[in-house]
């Protein structure tokens, strides 16, 4: 049985993500040092050492979805310009505006998400939590796992990927580095959605039959 803290000591030797990790630990037994081997030899370990390059090239792409009521902007950087024009990289790019598309990020990782933020949240929760009736010895703890499940909602590179949802997308832009052979970073996004942010008419037919009968 392989534990969660065997996964982690292995994923912060490696910087691999936590699915291939314990999928390598499964395949190795347990034994860390095979382990780390094994994602050695799939490339993913390389991809960790290439995470600290400069990414400078890259491209800006745009993706409408629904007839034009949900339109992204993203920018994908990646090192050289060649690469910028690699299939796997262009499809990468692609997924990642779908995924912002679908899943609605707000920030691109946690380190974005003001504290101003993350103390309201954690108000919120610490409420729901006592209207639970939670005992206030365990709440702390609670409230914890309830904002990491926060950062994995609103934030990009830790959101389960839409066409995968065992991997997440720091996971999944691993796996590409790996197979690129050059660093990438997701830069920036923008997301927009037909009428979001206006003040809806609302209808109210009584007072319209009404105010048609007075007139």
């Amino acid at each position: 049985m392989i534990s969660a803290q065997q996964v982690k000591e292995l994923r912060e030797i490696t910087g691999v993500g936590m699915m291939d990790c314990k999928n390598a630990l499964v395949e190795a037994n347990g034994d860390m040092d095979k382990a780390a081997d094994i994602l050695r030899e799939k490339g993913f370990a390389k991809a960790a050492k290439k995470s600290g390059r400069i990414a400078s090239e890259g491209i800006v792409a745009s993706y409408i979805h629904g007839n034009g009521r949900i339109g992204v902007l993203v920018e994908v950087n990646i090192e050289t310009d060649f690469a910028a024009k690699n299939e796997n990289f262009q499809a990468f790019v692609k997924d990642i505006a779908m995924q912002i598309a679908a899943a609605k990020p707000e920030y691109l990782k946690r380190e974005e998400v003001p504290e101003s933020i993350i103390e309201k949240e954690k108000e919120i929760l610490r409420n729901q939590a006592l209207n639970e009736g939670k005992p206030e010895k365990i709440i702390d703890k609670m409230v914890e796992g309830r904002v990491e499940k926060f950062y994995k909602s609103v934030c990009l590179m830790e959101q389960d990927y839409i066409k995968d949802a065992d991997k997440t997308i720091t996971q999944y832009m691993t796996e590409v580095i790996a197979k690129i052979g050059e660093n990438i970073n997701i830069r920036r996004f923008t997301r927009y959605e037909m009428g979001e942010g206006l003040q809806k008419k609302e209808e109210n037919l009584a007072e319209e039959v009404a105010k048609q009968i007075n007139g």
